[in-house]
């Protein structure tokens, strides 16, 4: 949240919503923020739960949804009433490590690096297009305490330059297609075959 508020250029945050008490809400409140703390024990249901989160959501006008942290699943019919406006981060390179202890596996796999990145959500888990991924060298005899400290550092300089890109224009998003566009001249820039950016 720190990260999302400081880095903010393009983008204004017109909303932080949560589903359990969070220190993104306090955060998003001492910067005068609007929040909402929509908790889904006060709901008979899933769907009942989501549509008032999805109400609020759409009442403050946001045109993006940035999820950080929110550890629910998201249904399908949620994720349709905002098809191709929901992004997410995740700690993995994906396609690889979906889902939990994503630090955990790649030290298991004897990985030579791991990363973070930044992808549409779709109803399949960790499963939609990959808008940009940053990557880092796995340290010889490194933990997973510090191997996740290292990634969060990631995360927080990613999230933040998606979500400015996406606000100047610099990055579009139709469907599963991703394109990053040269302001200069106007065109698509050139990327690889999958379509992905990776620094680092």
């Amino acid at each position: 949240m720190h990260a999302l508020i400081r880095q903010a250029g393009q983008y204004q945050i017109c909303l932080v919503a949560a589903n359990k008490p969070a220190d993104g809400l306090d955060i998003a409140d001492q910067h005068g923020i609007l929040t909402c703390l929509v908790p889904r024990r006060d709901y008979d249901s899933k769907s009942s739960h989501e549509a008032a989160l999805a109400d609020a959501i759409e009442a403050s006008g946001a045109e993006w949804i940035c999820l950080a942290g929110y550890m629910a699943v998201l249904s399908a019919e949620f994720i349709a009433r905002f098809s191709g406006r929901i992004l997410n981060i995740h700690p993995s390179l994906l396609p690889d490590y979906k889902g939990l202890d994503t630090h955990k596996r790649a030290l298991a796999d004897n990985q030579s690096h791991h990363g973070v990145s930044v992808h549409l959500v779709t109803p399949e888990l960790d499963d939609g297009a990959v808008i940009a991924q940053m990557q880092l060298p796995v340290r010889q005899g490194e933990d997973e305490d510090s191997l996740s400290r290292r990634v969060l550092t990631l995360e927080h300089i990613l999230y933040p330059m998606v979500v400015n890109a996406l606000a100047s224009g610099t990055l579009a998003l139709k469907q599963d297609r991703v394109s990053w566009q040269d302001k200069s001249c106007g065109k698509d820039l050139a990327l690889p075959e999958d379509g992905r950016l990776i620094f680092g």
